[in-house]
């Protein structure tokens, strides 16, 4: 029978163990450390003082469990989709088109641990299930398999439920299931949001049994799943880029009037001579008050909306927020109020270099900067009147010439973070490169100067995770001093390891 029973019972030796300190004992002894689980389940749910007291996020998973009335001893969960029925399901949901991504990063790896990968929707639905063929045939018989449900009202705690529960990645070992049936397995999952309205779309999991977990597979599951975020994010654009395309015709209309083209759920995709918007606008038909007091209409389109803007009531004007995001192997990425400005590499050199000179330069000073002795300020002004009309005269000012926007750039965070010594926040920050297509004096000289400076940072800090990251990035894939120290301080069972042996010795290899 169920036991109902608060999860805040006191425990007599050891308090709260932190995340931390669980990986550590986890890694060190799985066999045991289960026995210590399974020990904390059997005192918690008999309402008795328990050796430990469970991991915060498991505690509260078991609160909602067992409000829910899903019973410890219970059975399996429920089948809801057929074969038959599942495949239109999975044509139907967003998760299909970052499929192949997801079996990219995840099914060899999970093949290798002898684990499966797991793809839900939102409702905890099993979409795909792929894998080492053993583990899919031990998860059959507990019906961790494709159409069955595995949300946490219907079958406790477990990676994928709690993970649409908090909306927050999770690794469950164990006896940290609920349900006792899946006490000899072990999962890792994290969400996958929406990129247009946040919202959750499912959760990718990777599951197998207890022999064989790693504390590391949380980490790798996280980063798959930002991959795939980012993946639906470049969809997205690619679908707003045609419906701007298609309906640039209608804003044109206006002749100057202000107004400004809306995605299907009131993104702003484009603007005319009507200054600072929000990212968004509720969207109906007729008439709509902005926040600023200016009153607009908005008419309906395929897949979008026109609003035109008429009279305006007096407001401050509000300081505009300029993105620059220059660390990566691909193009740079330039935001105004959160909106993507297409940009060329020569714009970007420019923002670079105004980035660092917050105070301002002249145009001989920005000329030999960006072209050395050979700089001609005449170049530079019409260069900066091209970056003014595309980003806006209250973005780019002249006399001298600067940026009036509230700057957020990466490769300052990242300068920042090393200044302070903050390791963390420089491999958070660090994906590439400056501008490395930028032949710049000014941008090279900032581009070595900075990737030395996060190389020697990661190294001197010791930390296995910091140089996982460095040696993710062009800059450290083959640096042979970060793949040896890699291949020291990752554990013998680590999932990274085999990886980082076999990039060792192709290195190793080459003339």
């Amino acid at each position: 029978m169920q036991r109902r029973c608060s999860l805040v019972t006191p425990v007599t030796t050891v308090g709260e163990v932190g995340e931390h300190a669980v990986s550590a004992e986890l890694l060190h002894d799985p066999a045991a450390y289960a026995r210590m689980l399974q020990r904390v389940h059997d005192a918690v749910l008999s309402g008795v003082p328990a050796p430990h007291q469970p991991r915060s996020v498991i505690s509260a998973s078991w609160d909602r469990s067992l409000a829910a009335d899903v019973d410890p001893d219970g059975q399996p969960p429920p089948l809801v989709y057929e074969a038959g029925e599942l495949d239109d399901v999975r044509q139907e949901h967003p998760l299909a088109s970052v499929l192949p991504l997801l079996r990219q990063n995840l099914v060899s790896i999970a093949d290798d641990a002898e684990h499966i990968m797991i793809v839900t929707d939102a409702d905890g639905h099993i979409l795909w299930r792929e894998g080492e063929a053993g583990v899919c045939h031990q998860a059959d018989r507990v019906l961790l398999t494709e159409g069955v449900r595995w949300s946490e009202d219907v079958i406790g705690t477990n990676a994928m439920g709690t993970v649409l529960a908090t909306g927050e990645p999770v690794q469950v070992y164990s006896a940290e299931h609920l349900v006792r049936m899946y006490h000899t397995w072990t999962c890792a999952a994290a969400p996958v949001r929406d990129p247009e309205s946040g919202r959750l779309l499912g959760a990718i999991d990777v599951s197998g049994p207890l022999r064989t977990v790693h504390p590391a597979m949380l980490a790798l599951v996280s980063a798959t799943a930002s991959l795939a975020e980012g993946q639906l994010k470049a969809q997205l654009a690619v679908r707003d880029e045609r419906v701007r395309r298609s309906h640039m015709p209608h804003l044109e209309a206006l002749r100057g009037e202000p107004g400004a083209l809306l995605s299907a759920t009131g993104r702003v995709l484009a603007t005319e001579s009507c200054g600072p918007l929000p990212d968004a606008l509720p969207v109906r038909d007729g008439a709509i008050a902005l926040p600023d007091g200016r009153v607009g209409m908005l008419e309906p389109l395929p897949e979008g909306y026109l609003l035109r803007l008429g009279g305006t009531s007096s407001h401050v004007p509000v300081r505009r927020r300029l993105g620059l995001t220059f660390l990566s192997d691909s193009a740079p990425v330039v935001t105004v109020d959160g909106r993507e400005i297409p940009i060329t590499l020569r714009h970007a050199e420019i923002l670079t270099v105004l980035a660092m000179h917050q105070h301002g330069m002249t145009a001989d000073r920005l000329a030999f900067e960006l072209y050395g002795d050979d700089g001609n300020p005449v170049t530079v002004r019409a260069e900066i009147h091209r970056l003014k009309a595309q980003l806006g005269a209250d973005v780019v000012r002249t006399r001298p010439y600067r940026l009036a926007a509230d700057i957020d750039a990466d490769f300052l965070r990242v300068a920042a973070a090393l200044r302070e010594g903050d390791v963390e926040a420089v491999v958070r920050g660090f994906d590439g490169p400056l501008l490395i297509d930028s032949e710049a004096p000014a941008v090279r000289d900032e581009r070595e100067s900075l990737t030395a400076l996060v190389r020697r940072a990661v190294l001197d800090s010791g930390d296995a995770e910091a140089l996982w990251r460095f040696w993710e990035t062009s800059c450290g894939a083959d640096d042979a001093e970060v793949v040896e120290r890699l291949c020291r301080l990752l554990p013998e069972r680590d999932p990274r390891r085999r990886i980082v042996d076999t990039h060792r010795d192709r290195l190793t290899a080459m003339p």
